[in-house]
């Protein structure tokens, strides 16, 4: 099966700020939301059509779950991540619950039992709902700080709405997201597994995973320093989720974004960048929508 981009787990040691940045930016952010008591987490959502940016960052740790035989704690692997600083985390596909765990075992990417859970959620009315999802994990050995799962929600009508969707700079949807790897090639096994397509090679200095929501680009170091104009993380100790590319309705406000934020950017061939040291350890691409 195919799967498209879900979600991209932005992880901060000041939430706050964090919201601060994206509504600066001129998305629309949504109320705090919290997560079981076993992750110890909380967030905001920043959402798009099937996919949306979530920003998380660690609450009330006392009882956050450890990692277990075939258990992966959320909580556990976002707290280890930010020890080594704010950034991208967690790449999430859309997903169909246990048949995608059975899938990722069968092809050796993932012997992870399905994690289920609930919270509460809020309507723009302010009507208190709740949502369910299935969430089934895998991982690559390459990339050992990036998680990876699937999402499969009981109650999309409660989580997807079009009034969450409405962005003051014009944002549309996630293009896509960048990993950064010395040997692209080293991962094309897993994303394929992952996503359910086979890669492309559209440069010399990386692949293309073209899902049916969004693109997953794995380039090296050098590469993305062309691209993008700013350095990627540091990729020393495995590949990393990097950045990731918003399409904008319209083009003429691309290059005041950084301004309007307050924060430097690049804007260079109709296309605005945002590098790690001004977005929480993330690096921000906005595109013209194609």
């Amino acid at each position: 099966m195919a799967r498209g981009l879900d979600h991209i787990v932005h992880a901060v040691h000041d939430l706050d700020a964090a919201v601060d940045l994206y509504r600066r930016m001129g998305f629309q952010v949504s109320a705090r939301n919290r997560h079981p008591r076993s992750w110890g987490t909380h967030n905001h959502i920043v959402q798009f059509p099937g996919t949306y940016v979530e920003l998380l960052s660690l609450a009330d740790i006392s009882g956050m779950a450890p990692h277990g035989p075939r258990q992966f704690s959320f909580g556990a692997f976002n707290r280890d991540f930010l020890k080594h600083g704010d950034g991208l985390s967690i790449l999430v596909l859309e997903g169909r619950g246990a048949s995608d765990a059975e899938e990722f075992r069968a092809k050796g990417i993932g012997d992870f039992s399905l994690f289920e859970f609930e919270r509460e959620g809020r309507r723009p009315d302010g009507a208190s709902v709740r949502l369910s999802f299935a969430l089934a994990f895998a991982a690559d050995p390459g990339m050992p700080r990036v998680g990876f799962f699937t999402s499969f929600q009981h109650h999309p009508e409660h989580f997807w709405n079009p009034e969450f969707q409405v962005h003051p700079n014009t944002a549309k949807n996630v293009a896509g997201v960048v990993i950064v790897a010395q040997d692209p090639d080293r991962h094309a096994g897993f994303l394929s597994a992952f996503t359910g397509v086979e890669a492309k090679r559209p440069t010399a200095g990386g692949l293309t995973f073209k899902t049916t929501r969004g693109d997953i680009d794995v380039v090296t170091p050098v590469a993305f320093l062309k691209r993008f104009g700013v350095g990627p993380p540091d990729v020393s100790d495995g590949a990393r989720l990097a950045a990731v590319r918003f399409s904008l309705a319209d083009a003429s406000l691309l290059a005041g974004i950084p301004g309007e934020a307050g924060i430097a950017g690049l804007y260079a061939e109709n296309t605005t960048v945002i590098g790690h040291e001004d977005a929480m350890g993330a690096i921000l691409v906005f595109e013209p929508s194609r």
